[in-house]
This record gives structure tokens, C-alpha cells and sequence, in this order.
């Protein structure tokens, strides 16, 4: 079964309860969830206004449309 997620963020969130900071992944594209990975530069390019489908990898656009 497929689903569709919603995501808008385009960068992660910082989680500080310890010594390092954590980077949790919000924009839902990198490789190592729930980690972040910097894929979340992909996300940048998207043009406002726009849904991007990526493919089942998360790393290529498939699909473009205006936002209903």
C-alpha cells in the first residue's frame, strides 16, 4: 500500500537534550530516517506554490503541480 505525506519543511529540526545536538529530518527526503542526512537541499529548489512527487527512493522529482 502507497501513501502520500504531506511534508513542507525544507530543513531539520535541532533537538539539544544532551551534550550534541541531534538533527531530526522534517522535509520526510533523507536516506537515514529518522536522522538527517542534508537531503533536504533537494527540497530548496522546489518552487513555492508547487507539490513535488519524489520516487519511492525519496531523491528524484517525478511529478510537479500547482498546489490546490
Amino acid at each position: 500500500m502507497a501513501r502520500l505525506v504531506r511534508h513542507e519543511a525544507t530543513g531539520p529540526i535541532e533537538l539539544k537534550p544532551q551534550a550534541e545536538s541531534a538533527w531530526i529530518c522534517a522535509c520526510g527526503l533523507s536516506q537515514n530516517l529518522p536522522h538527517c542526512d542534508g537531503s533536504h537541499k533537494k527540497a530548496r529548489q522546489e518552487k513555492p506554490g508547487t507539490v513535488c512527487t519524489y520516487d519511492k527512493a525519496r531523491v528524484n522529482v517525478v511529478d510537479t503541480k500547482p498546489d490546490a
